[in-house]
């Protein structure tokens, strides 16, 4: 754990809050659009309107007693938190927990016709298949004979804005160096990261994914392309065990941006094919271990993937809820230092993060205070600026 006493867990008793906006407002919204993107039988729609139900009004109610990771929630603190309104419980636990419950009222875990269906994945389908994708595999072709380091800052930023992809494979070897051609960039410590993977390494890169179709789509062409330059000998793409957070990469979602990927036209069938062949000999692995589907923070994760993580020669945290989880879903002073929140980790880590909660830290005073005085405390939540911290 951090040396840094620690700051208020975020919870989401406070109305006005974003956090209570998301389980007072999203999270009912999820359940509809789930509830209407497939054609759920009677049964499995009178669940979701009983969640519906539940998660605004009611108390958090245990998993059935015949529930596959019944014992692995209970170590995750279920027994502790049942009982007790969602919004007074930490919320990050109740985020998880309500998608957890998701998936048990559409059958997700429960033998029979709809077990193993993701819920989320007619949204994402309809993304990763939009035209908007193919303008962004398109840009890719404008990349392929510049220098690889202006490649390969270019696939960086591309990671790094997700669904913005467009904007990071359009940049420049000049505009890269700038930080006026990226808006809204709060912290950067690429050239850090660049150091860990130098184009003699050897070692391994373990990405812990975040988001599905066009926002997995870069993370695998940054993958790809460190590969290609030897920068990394063999790569780890951990994944989610089950569908999450409506958008967070399973290994179906995996399957689906390889076939997105290989069936384009242009460089971007090139990365596909690249892929496909690194994961069929062992370069490209794809890892779902149970705990990236946790409620807890990463300080506390198991021994097994504390030792993976340790033998990698970085680990890169991507998203919003991976940061979250990875220095602490807390209240921190934004100039806390990033090193501070991560000393515990147990190898050089880093973080490839759109803003789209209040948790942050690692800034300077003085952009602190620009970005509050331009948007008040808007920045923190508006996905309209990134950041990549890395502790060596």
């Amino acid at each position: 754990m951090p040396d840094t006493a620690p700051a208020p867990v975020l919870l989401a008793d406070r109305p006005g809050s974003f956090p209570h906006s998301v389980l007072a407002e999203r999270h009912p919204a999820i359940i509809r659009q789930v509830r209407e993107s497939l054609p759920y039988d009677p049964e499995r729609r009178r669940a979701l309107d009983t969640l519906l139900a539940n998660c605004t009004e009611g108390v958090l109610e245990p998993l059935p007693a015949d529930a596959p990771d019944l014992g692995r929630w209970r170590d995750w603190g279920l027994d502790t938190h049942v009982g007790r309104s969602w919004f007074d419980v930490p919320w990050l636990w109740s985020e998880s927990y309500f998608y957890r419950r998701l998936l048990h009222a559409v059958g997700y875990f429960t033998p029979g016709p709809w077990q193993g269906i993701d819920p989320f994945r007619p949204v994402k389908l309809a993304e990763l298949d939009a035209p908007a994708t193919d303008d962004e595999l398109a840009a890719l072709d404008a990349l392929e004979d510049r220098p690889d380091d202006e490649r390969a800052r270019a696939l960086l930023h591309g990671s790094l804005w997700g669904n913005r992809a467009d904007l990071g494979f359009r940049l420049s070897a000049e505009g890269a160096e700038t930080r006026a051609a990226v808006p809204g960039l709060v912290a950067d410590d690429s050239d850090t990261l660049w150091s860990l993977l130098p184009p003699s390494g050897a070692g391994t890169l373990c990405l812990v994914a975040d988001n599905a179709g066009r926002e997995l789509v870069p993370d695998l062409l940054l993958i790809a392309d460190l590969i290609r330059q030897g920068r990394v000998e063999r790569a780890v793409l951990h994944v989610k065990p089950y569908p999450y957070y409506v958008s967070d990469a399973t290994t179906a979602d995996v399957l689906d941006a390889l076939r997105r990927l290989t069936a384009a036209s242009g460089a971007a069938a090139g990365y596909g094919r690249r892929l496909w062949a690194a994961m069929t000999d062992g370069r490209l692995t794809v890892r779902a271990h149970p705990f990236s589907g946790g409620p807890l923070p990463y300080a506390e994760m198991p021994d097994d993937l504390r030792a993976e993580f340790a033998a990698a020669t970085v680990t890169v945290f991507k998203g919003d809820l991976n940061y979250r989880r990875l220095v602490g879903d807390r209240r921190w002073p934004p100039s806390t230092p990033f090193a501070d929140l991560t000393v515990w980790f147990p190898g050089p880590v880093a973080a490839l993060r759109t803003l789209k909660s209040e948790v942050i830290c690692g800034l300077d005073a003085r952009t602190e205070a620009s970005l509050v005085a331009a948007e008040g405390q808007r920045w923190r939540t508006a996905g309209t600026h990134a950041l990549i911290q890395v502790r060596p």
